[in-house]
């Protein structure tokens, strides 16, 4: 039986099953922080290497529930998942290692000593929904990460984020939209968690560089890959539509994640651009990315607007049901509505296990799996449970 999408009660079961399919199976209680590598059915099959946004996400995930449930157990798996970041990821400079391996004692090994931006915008967003949660202690974990990324990533004269800092301690000379729309995210949760303006500001300020000022450049659209002068690199993974981290081509699932994080800024700084611009990259990510003969969203188009990845990624098809609650809330259009069932039936009938829970991962464009690893490192069902949480934010 098809459930109704619009009930908060609906909403709320599905993310205590979505946690559920992690929980407590994903605890390390030996060598501290949790496990990143899941199959279908729960099993864990790497129980060594550490990933710096899964480390990150989990946090994310156990203060949500500890914020909406009240449950102290997610909350105490928050504080863990906060003790392994300063222990483990974090480096005497201040700086989190993006991968590890741990030996048998818990000692780490570095696997990759690059610093990203990216996980630096997730220990950032991990910090402040634990703060959110309660958790007084991630107050110093947040400052001291805005302070990091201030220093080491944030460009004045670009108004925007650099991506990486290399082993050698320079900045590669890629820049990417990526690391500074999380950012984005976590700032605005920084806000949320401080009330302190400089916060919002920057998030405000990284909105409107991306969807405003740059867009105009790439069709109105946000691209992905740029040089140092932040002029679109076009040509950047162009042989490698299908590359996990910086695939080629617009990303619709990235579209309609502006069009969301615009409208939750709008909520604490209403500027007249932020509804148009979020209906806009919403409606146009439809438009060219639909699926209309297997249903879901593919996962990018040219710039051109023809498919150029019709593989069907799950938070795709998350972030743009979120994006189509809020857009229906803060328009009042219920075209939207109309999107967001259709994304949630798409889900709910191929992105869903209703066996042991939580979402696959990836689909060909006919919604047949590629393997049985639902949750690699970096997929933690942060994407499909935050969905749900803005959902509900709209569904009274």
């Amino acid at each position: 039986m098809t459930p109704d999408f619009r009930s908060r009660a609906f909403l709320i079961d599905h993310i205590r099953r979505t946690l559920a399919f992690y929980d407590p199976v994903c605890v390390d209680d030996r060598r501290g922080g949790f496990f990143h590598f899941f199959l279908d059915d729960g099993t864990v099959y790497n129980q060594d290497t550490r990933h710096l946004v899964s480390s990150c996400r989990f946090v994310f995930n156990h203060a949500m529930a500890a914020r909406f449930f009240g449950d102290e157990a997610c909350r105490e798996r928050a504080r863990h998942g906060l003790r392994f970041l300063h222990n483990v990821h974090r480096r005497f400079d201040g700086g989190y290692t993006w991968l590890l391996r741990l030996d048998a004692q818990g000692r780490p090994e570095v696997l990759d000593s690059t610093l990203h931006c990216y996980g630096h915008a997730f220990v950032l967003l991990a910090h402040a929904v634990a703060l959110q949660a309660g958790i007084a202690e991630a107050r110093a974990g947040l400052e001291a990460c805005f302070s990091w990324m201030e220093q080491h990533f944030w460009l004045p004269g670009d108004l925007l984020y650099a991506d990486e800092i290399l082993p050698d301690g320079s900045l590669s000379a890629y820049r990417g939209q990526n690391a500074n729309m999380h950012s984005c995210e976590a700032l605005i949760a920084a806000f949320e968690a401080t009330g302190d303006d400089r916060y919002l500001d920057r998030a405000r300020t990284l909105a409107s560089r991306l969807t405003q000022q740059l867009a105009p450049g790439t069709g109105g659209l946000v691209w992905e890959h740029y040089d140092t002068h932040w002029r679109p690199d076009w040509n950047y993974n162009r042989q490698d539509p299908k590359h996990l981290f910086r695939p080629w081509g617009f990303q619709p699932g990235h579209q309609t994640e502006w069009a969301k994080l615009l409208l939750i800024l709008r909520r604490h700084r209403d500027e007249a651009w932020m509804l148009p611009t979020a209906r806009h990259l919403f409606e146009t990510a439809m438009a060219r990315a639909w699926d209309a003969e297997h249903g879901g969203l593919c996962y990018g188009f040219d710039p051109e607007g023809r498919v150029c990845d019709d593989d069907k990624y799950f938070w795709v098809q998350a972030e743009s049901f979120a994006a189509a609650a809020l857009l229906a809330d803060a328009s009042g259009d219920a075209a939207y509505w109309g999107w967001y069932e259709r994304l949630w039936a798409y889900s709910w009938q191929h992105m869903i296990d209703h066996q042991h829970g939580a979402w696959y991962r990836i689909l060909d464009r006919r919604n047949r799996k590629y393997s049985n690893e639902k949750s690699p490192a970096g997929k933690t069902d942060y994407h499909t449970m935050g969905a749900c949480y803005e959902a509900l934010n709209v569904i009274r």
